[in-house]
């Protein structure tokens, strides 16, 4: 990605567990908080996937804070700096809470009021609100600006920002002010326990199939994809709406692939022990013509998903470039209950393109996202009557 904007959410991730927890060892040996540093210290050494470290000596970095650190605190202060010297976004500590909270988004849950966020020029907008979330019920809408948390002036938060504020234990209230359009309007809203769902489907007139994929994070995302896609079966042509998806689990991105896929290359991943490649099985779900939307909000797995349609030539994407994040973290524990995300890879669409701060290019681009779906829908009426149009006998030729 180009920005800071989506360093909070966006992200393909491989689950790598360093399990070791902040206990007395053998002896009565308690951990010393210099000894979580260190241990990030030691992870970004083994894992990073650029080999000089953004042109610096990291060895320097070992011993930098012996003397100062004195709590988990300070071990987690020291941390943030020496993981802000990559100038790397996506490798970014994570705080126990923090760390919980994407836990629980893996898992499908989380307490809240049920919006997704974005920051947009200094501007708190909301992107989405969850179907019969707490924010929906309450009247929330996409695009509100939020203003004030709490009576709190949140004008330039970061969504990492306002997640610290609207977060809290399941049935007790939030005040969020929003502005709408010239007016604004302040909602008073009970946290619950939200179950994500990743996917949401429905039958088009003509009869096309439409599947929104809103994120890649929840470990059911696949599962989910896998069932509309068989509840559209009969179906003539798919839209796959990638807009707005910020990205999530690499797994999720190449099962749903799979999915699709006759056979060919998914995406390639080089890191510091070189380059591996996934392919498909060559046993698809699916074999409808599919036109898949991006915006310049779909980023991550989303663009690995997008990349591999595209130059297997399986989807025709339709919509504007995509964020331009090619670049694979993984979340690894630390003692005590926070994590650092590393990046350990960049990712190469089938073609062998980098995508890194370019983004998917769009087959057709359509800038107006009111109108791409209206472009999706002729697409795929043209495509499916091509495919239905008889054979005339005088295109049929016999040779020897």
């Amino acid at each position: 990605m180009l920005s800071m904007k989506r360093a909070g959410s966006c992200f393909v991730a491989l689950l790598s567990l360093f399990c070791t927890v902040y206990q007395p060892a053998q002896g009565g040996y308690k951990l010393h908080p210099r000894d979580v540093y260190h241990k990030a210290w030691e992870l970004v050494r083994d894992t990073y996937y650029e080999p000089t470290f953004n042109n610096q000596n990291w060895a320097a970095w070992e011993h930098k804070y012996d003397a100062d650190i004195r709590t988990v605190a300070d071990a987690h202060k020291d941390i943030k700096v020496m993981l802000e010297s990559l100038k790397d976004p996506y490798t970014r500590f994570l705080d126990p809470q923090s760390f919980k909270d994407e836990s629980d988004a893996i898992n499908a849950k989380i307490v809240g009021i049920g919006i997704n966020l974005v920051n947009k020029d200094g501007h708190l907008v909301v992107t989405k609100t969850i179907d019969n979330s707490p924010a929906q019920n309450a009247g929330m809408q996409q695009k509100d600006e939020i203003v004030a948390i709490d009576g709190q002036n949140a004008v330039g938060f970061t969504p990492e920002q306002a997640a610290e504020k609207i977060r809290g234990k399941a049935g007790t209230a939030v005040q969020i002010a929003v502005r709408r359009g010239d007016s604004e309007k302040k909602f008073d809203i009970t946290r619950a326990e939200i179950t994500i769902h990743a996917v949401s489907y429905k039958v088009l007139d003509h009869n096309i199939g439409y599947i929104q994929l809103s994120t890649f994070i929840s470990n059911d995302a696949a599962r989910e994809f896998k069932t509309a896609l068989e509840k559209l079966s009969r179906t003539d042509g798919l839209i796959v709406d990638l807009r707005d998806n910020p990205g999530g689990l690499l797994s999720n991105s190449l099962e749903i692939a799979d999915m699709l896929l006759d056979g060919g290359v998914i995406v390639s991943t080089v890191g510091r022990n070189g380059r591996s490649v996934d392919t498909a099985s060559g046993n698809p779900v699916s074999h409808q013509p599919i036109a898949v939307l991006v915006d310049d909000e779909s980023a991550s797995a989303s663009e690995i998903l997008a990349g591999a349609l595209k130059d297997n030539q399986r989807a025709t994407i339709i919509g504007t470039h995509t964020y331009g994040k090619g670049l694979v973290q993984e979340i690894n524990h630390l003692p005590g209950g926070a994590a650092v995300h590393i990046t350990v890879s960049k990712y190469l669409t089938p073609a062998g393109t980098d995508i890194n701060q370019k983004g998917v290019q769009p087959d057709i681009l359509v800038s107006d996202k009111e109108q791409q779906d209206n472009v999706a829908i002729t697409f795929l009426k043209e495509k499916i009557a091509s495919l239905k149009a008889p054979v005339r006998a005088s295109q049929i030729s016999l040779s020897r």
